[in-house]
């Protein structure tokens, strides 16, 4: 179940949310994926550095990008200290889905009370990270969306109609065939208490792509843990290119009807 928080939400963009001082330093890992994010990486390790949680931590997974994102990567490490950014470096481009799946493992071993995860495109607010905490620990849910569906979220100008139909579509399209009530089920942009990481066992998940996003979601939701949508303004990428191809639209279409003949055995 999913519903809108009210109170901060109608903050501007570009403002974080100040939170007490014991919230804002909770053990936060921010899982970000880079392939040939070179040109957006550092404006995105900045915007995070500079949120007011002392207890947020960085941690890019890279997937041997030929543009040198690695080691840009690498470089802010050293900036910001390891205990604020870290990078894991994997051998290839493995898809979307097993880079957060790798991150997101590393993040809980490593101590993270919550675990976020976030494009490094700049489609993803960082101002928005605060608040998304914040509603985490106050009404208790173990995930927290940054949602493009509800009351209040808006997306890019620069998405023309077929694309804005499309992503319309999609949510519909794993929704009704999963029978959630989650209105962005699709987005990218997703905190997670441990322990519903924990619960869905992160080794086990199926998806390469991007319906690792839908896997995940419909997993937590068969599990009992509950789900809150926090909206957000999500813009399109300025710099570099999208990762999506053929076989990664082919999954997210087959992959909904996958979890539920799953779910019926």
């Amino acid at each position: 179940m999913s519903s809108k928080p009210s109170g901060p939400g109608a903050r501007p963009a570009g403002e974080p949310v100040a939170l007490p001082a014991d919230w804002a330093a909770t053990p936060l890992t921010v899982v970000m994926p880079t392939y040939n994010e070179a040109g957006n990486l550092p404006g995105m390790a900045e915007a995070l550095m500079a949120l007011p949680l002392p207890g947020l931590r960085l941690l890019v997974v890279d997937d041997s990008s030929p543009d040198g994102t690695g080691e840009i990567a690498e470089e802010h490490v050293r900036r910001f200290g390891p205990e604020r950014m870290g990078v894991l470096h994997r051998a290839g481009k493995e898809g979307l889905g097993r880079a957060y799946a790798a991150g997101m493992q590393q993040a809980v071993a490593d101590g993270a009370h919550y675990v976020l995860q976030m494009d490094a495109d700049g489609s993803h607010p960082a101002a928005k990270v605060p608040e998304m905490l914040g509603v985490a620990l106050a009404t208790g849910a173990a995930v927290t969306l940054g949602s493009r569906y509800v009351q209040g979220g808006t997306l890019s100008e620069a998405w023309g109609v077929h694309r804005r139909l499309l992503s319309r579509w999609a949510n519909a399209y794993a929704g009704t065939i999963l029978g959630t009530r989650v209105r962005d089920i699709t987005g990218g942009f997703n905190l997670w208490r441990e322990d519903a990481l924990r619960a869905i066992d992160l080794a086990s998940v199926d998806s390469a792509g991007y319906s690792f996003q839908v896997e995940m979601k419909y997993r937590a939701l068969r599990r009992g843990f509950g789900v809150m949508e926090v909206p957000i303004h999500f813009e399109d990428r300025t710099v570099g290119e999208s990762k999506m191809n053929l076989m990664v639209q082919l999954e997210s279409v087959t992959m909904p009807w996958k979890l539920r003949a799953r779910s019926r055995r």
